[in-house]
């Protein structure tokens, strides 16, 4: 999963990336509004953190910009304490929910994982696919009740999966949802996390639909 993190106070914005990673996210970060409208608009991202008060081109403004380009992604704002009037105007412009500075740390990564579970096809902090359960609160997933050791990609590349359970996901959406944008991104490195992780999973767990990507298996017809 990945989220980016539009803050001018390099101190939160580092705060904010620690956690988000210790969270098992991949991080952008941008600090001003020019740059966060430039990545909003040619990256993919599951999740935005935004706050309102930047340089050089306001939130609002940058919100804005990606609603009317159809940038669908959940935003989540950052107002000041009392700014009601900015609370309202974010919602107006298309934010799916805000937060007050200051915030503790687990409020917004619980708000994160709600906004992100609205556009999946969970209904819970805990992803359930069979006996495959990843647990997005820890970061940790289990198989029949036995918790998994992976690395860093190998859950990224199955939280991505089991988000669009169900659904296919090309190793082009894999990749950029694994990597953060200044990384050397390697397709070809996704097929070596997913033969890591097949041997770790239940057999059929992760499908390979030809030509056009891979698939998590719902265990709908599962007896």
């Amino acid at each position: 999963m990945r989220v980016l993190v539009v803050e001018d106070e390099l101190a939160l914005a580092e705060q904010l990336q620690q956690a988000l990673e210790q969270a098992g996210y991949v991080v952008d970060r941008a600090h001003d509004g020019a740059d966060a409208h430039y990545k909003g608009e040619v990256e993919p991202y599951d999740v935005v953190v935004l706050d309102l008060g930047l340089p050089v081109m306001d939130g609002l403004t940058v919100l804005r910009k990606w609603r009317a380009a159809q940038r669908t992604m959940p935003v989540l704002i950052l107002t000041a304490r009392g700014n009601w009037d900015e609370k309202v105007s974010g919602i107006d412009a298309g934010a799916d929910d805000y937060l007050t500075k200051p915030f503790h740390m687990e409020e917004l990564l619980a708000r994160l994982r709600a906004l992100i579970r609205r556009n999946s096809t969970h209904a819970s902090a805990q992803w359930v696919c069979g006996p495959v359960v990843l647990d997005t609160r820890a970061a940790r997933v289990t198989v029949d009740g036995q918790a998994l050791t992976l690395t860093g990609h190998e859950y990224r590349v199955l939280a991505t999966l089991m988000q669009h359970a169900g659904q296919v996901v090309s190793r082009t959406d894999l990749t950029e949802h694994i990597y953060a944008q200044d990384f050397d991104r390697d397709s070809n490195t996704i097929d070596v996390f997913i033969g890591r992780l097949r041997k770790k999973l239940p057999p059929g767990a992760i499908e390979t639909v030809r030509g056009l990507g891979y698939r998590m298996n719902t265990f709908d017809q599962a007896a």
